[in-house]
Formats: structure tokens, sequence, C-alpha cells
């Protein structure tokens, strides 16, 4: 079952609401020992996280069906860029990842106990079932918080953030689960920020007449310019008008461009704009140069280290802000909130 984003949280009485956890979103099946971890692209993530297999055999009943998000909690809060590492293709590696950074499951509906389907029953009930469930649950494994209070929810959206957390997820009370289908509501943050367009990919159609994406950067402490993330999700017609307003700024784009190293060499510094990973699966992320004189405010919803977790949104062009004025400086920065109020038994 899927969500859409909303701007506020609706009134309270008919929803259930809950944090918004930042992992990957996984059903767990259990048929006797039979348990399979499966993602939302339907594939198995039992070998990536071979730690919660034993306490999902122990904890869950004999014959279920949950939904969830498995998370990695450090002492700041959630750590997305470390749950992408547990990716691996060495089994040597997951091992050792395995213990070193070990994975939490944080599950939020049950769809099935034994040979009961419970999808068609109202979600207030699921809910219940699930709390019975999970009643003596232990780390790794652990029940989201829930609450029909709107104004529980408005504190969790301000005071969780720092932790990770995404945002609030809402769900109707008597809603059934119904897959794939956006019936659920989220309301996520969201932030402006005026960064550096240092570069931009070419569209995957239009022959290299339509603009795909921008490059981003701000600059740090050290005034180098550092790649912070991507813009994107134009439409056609924008693409065509990025294509012909950007052309001016490709003419000697490399001579002082504060990438230059990586255009040319390929070599890999403070992560490198269209650098190929395990997570690209082989996508042409070539990038072309542009004069980083040109401003931008992008709409983000919060920050995973030195970088946007998420695509940053076209505001619009700023024309009356210098580049050297992109800096970390601008962002907000919101405390982290102590993981033991959302864990209450641990990670």
């Amino acid at each position: 079952m899927l969500s859409k984003r909303v701007g506020e949280l609706p009134a309270g009485g008919n929803w259930i609401f809950e944090p918004k956890w930042d992992g990957f979103r996984a059903l767990v099946f259990r048929d006797g020992d039979e348990i399979l971890i499966q993602s939302r692209d339907e594939k198995s993530l039992n070998r990536y996280f071979p730690e919660l297999l034993e306490p999902l055999r122990a904890q869950l009943p004999r014959r279920c069906v949950l939904d969830g998000e498995m998370v990695l909690a450090r002492d700041n809060g959630l750590d997305f860029e470390a749950l992408q590492l547990r990716i691996h293709p060495a089994a040597s590696r997951v091992k050792l990842l395995s213990e070193q950074i070990p994975a939490s499951i944080v599950f939020f509906d049950l769809l099935c106990e034994g040979d009961r389907d419970l999808r068609g029953e109202a979600f207030q009930d699921r809910r219940q079932k699930l709390e019975s469930v999970l009643a003596s649950a232990a780390p790794p494994i652990h029940l989201t918080p829930a609450t029909y209070e709107t104004s529980v929810a408005t504190d969790w959206f301000r005071r969780f953030e720092g932790a990770g957390l995404d945002g609030v997820m809402a769900k109707p009370v008597a809603g059934g689960y119904e897959s794939d289908k956006r019936v659920m509501l989220k309301v996520k943050h969201e932030r402006d920020c005026d960064c550096v367009v240092a570069g931009f990919r070419w569209h995957k159609k239009g022959e290299r007449t339509l603009v795909g994406s921008l490059l981003l950067g701000l600059f740090d402490d050290a005034g180098a310019l550092q790649h912070v993330g991507v813009c994107a999700s134009f439409t056609e017609a924008k693409r065509a008008e990025l294509a012909e307003f950007l052309a001016p700024y490709r003419k000697d784009a490399l001579a002082n461009h504060p990438w230059k190293s990586w255009a040319e060499s390929g070599e890999a510094g403070q992560r490198m704009p269209g650098g190929q990973s395990r997570w690209s699966q082989g996508k042409d992320l070539s990038w072309e140069p542009l004069r980083p004189e040109l401003v931008v405010e992008v709409a983000y919803e919060h920050m995973q280290g030195t970088r946007f977790r998420h695509l940053a949104h076209f505001r619009r062009w700023r024309t009356d802000k210098k580049p050297a004025d992109c800096t970390y400086a601008q962002l907000e920065v919101v405390p982290p909130q102590e993981l033991m109020a959302i864990f209450s038994g641990g990670r």
C-alpha cells in the first residue's frame, strides 16, 4: 500500500498517525521456519540482513505477513547512508557489516495471521492485532508508535526530525489494506535552499535537447564547492527551455571549474557528480559542466550528512544572489531527538 503527499496533517478522528520511517520498506512473510524479507520491487533481502532472520523466527507468529521498514539506528539518529552500504555483493562484507552496523525493523501493519487474510479489515482492527502480536517484541524488532491525536502527531513531526525520521503518516481508521493504491497520506519536511548550478545531465529522451537534472553545489567552510545533490522532475517543455537557457553557460565551462579534475580524470573526490556506484546499475551518469554563475532556489526535505537525502525540487532562479552566498550556513540544523524516545526498548 502506497501513500500520497499532502501539505499538512488532516484533522484527527478518522485518522491514525505514525512517524514516517526513513529506511527500506519491506514485507516480511513467515511460514514455519521459512522467512522472506521482500523489498518494494519484490526481491528477497534475506542475504543482506542475516541478523534479522532468527529474531523474526523467534518473535513472529508461525504464519503471518507484516509490513514494515528496515532502518539502521546510530546513537544520533537513523543513518540511511549506512543502511545503503548493507546492500553489498560480497558475502564476507555482508557478514561483517551485519555485525558492525546491524539493522532493525519497525512494523506498522499486519496483513495476515495464520490462515486469516486481514487486508479487508479496518486499519484500527489490524493495528490492535499487530499490538497483540508484538506485545513482547524485543530489539531488533519494534512496533511503530501510533496515535489518534493530531497534537501528538504534530509534536512528532517537529521533534523526531533530528533523529532522521521523514515526517508523519496518516492512515484512515476504517481503511483496508489496498496494494499499489495511494490511500495513506504523508506529510514530509520541506525547506528552501539557494544552490549553485555547476552542471547538468541530459534527459534520456530528446537526443541531448532536453535537460534531465541540474547538479547542485554549496560552498563549505574552506571555500570548496561541494556536490550536494540534483534538482529534477521537470516537464518536457521545461526541459527544452532549460537546454536553451543553459547553453551560454556551457562555453568555456571547464576553464576554471571547481569540479574540473572530476570531469577530466574521473577520480572521485567529495562524492563526484556522475560517479558510478552499485546503485546506478550501469546508468549513464555523465554530466555537462556549467560555469558556476547561476543560483537556483530549491525545495529539499532534509540533509543526510553533507548532501540532500532526496531529489531537490526547482522553485525559481535567484538572479539577486551571488554564488558565493550559497553556503552550508543557510541550512537549518535540527538537533537530534534521542532515539530512545522512539525505540523505547533500545535499537
